[in-house]
């Protein structure tokens, strides 16, 4: 998958941000924050929350990370939840829920370029992250997303996960 523009993701979105203008692949698309064609190129860092503290619905840049969960966008989910998962501390139940959100963005992304023992593999991560989360959801029915995951994975055709917030 290389960004075709004929795969038409879901239309629900929690936040009114632009999308980049285009879906990161490694090795087909220029590298959105590394090279200066990138769509992030030069941008700066944002200040985060920590989602320990603070609440989830609130958080901007939390809604816009599952917005490009949603829309097919992986890589930049990653990147976008992984400066929270750092804010909210290593180790701890939101850090967990921001991994193994990431983890199975992650997952799609590998699948979507060909790399299915490698998806499967942060597919197992994300479960374990899920897991140690405990009643710390920020939203998602984390089950639901691992289980969509692995159907994504295993599946032939199947749809991606797609992650649905309960406010």
């Amino acid at each position: 998958m290389t960004g075709d523009p004929e795969i038409k993701p879901p239309t629900t979105r929690y936040t009114e941000r632009p999308l980049p203008a285009y879906r990161h692949v490694p090795g087909f698309t220029p590298h959105p924050t590394r090279d200066p064609d990138g769509h992030s190129y030069d941008q700066p860092e944002p200040e985060l929350p920590n989602l320990n503290e603070i609440a989830w619905q609130q958080c901007e840049h939390y809604l816009y990370g599952i917005d490009l969960f949603n829309e097919r966008y992986w890589w930049e989910c990653h990147e976008v939840l992984e400066g929270l998962w750092h804010a909210a501390g290593i180790g701890t139940p939101a850090a967990h829920v921001l991994q193994a959100v990431i983890q199975c963005a992650a997952a799609h992304l590998k699948a979507a370029g060909n790399c299915p023992r490698g998806a499967m593999r942060l597919h197992e991560h994300s479960i374990r992250h899920a897991h140690w989360t405990g009643d710390h959801s920020l939203g998602l029915d984390l089950d639901e997303m691992v289980m969509n995951t692995r159907t994504f994975l295993a599946v032939d055709g199947a749809d991606p996960a797609r992650l649905v917030l309960e406010f």
